[in-house]
């Protein structure tokens, strides 16, 4: 598993993720666990710097150049 999400991007992930941790702590129950779930999934491909949503759809902000990218320039 390579990594797609760049430096700046992680850091943005795991902002938002540890204010929405936050967010799920002071509000009422429905919208706790959605600030949970997002919480959750944005540190967790913050943390791993691995996004597969991003891989599904050929996203990188690595800076990093793909092959297929690569190849057409």
């Amino acid at each position: 598993m390579q990594s797609n999400v760049g430096r700046v991007d992680r850091w943005i992930r795991l902002a938002l993720g540890a204010a929405l941790l936050l967010v799920a702590l002071l509000v009422a129950e429905p919208i706790r666990w959605v600030a949970l779930v997002l919480a959750i999934v944005l540190v967790a491909t913050g943390g791993a710097g691995y996004c597969p949503l991003y891989g599904a759809c050929g996203i990188s902000t690595t800076g990093a150049r793909s092959s297929d990218s690569a190849r057409k320039a």
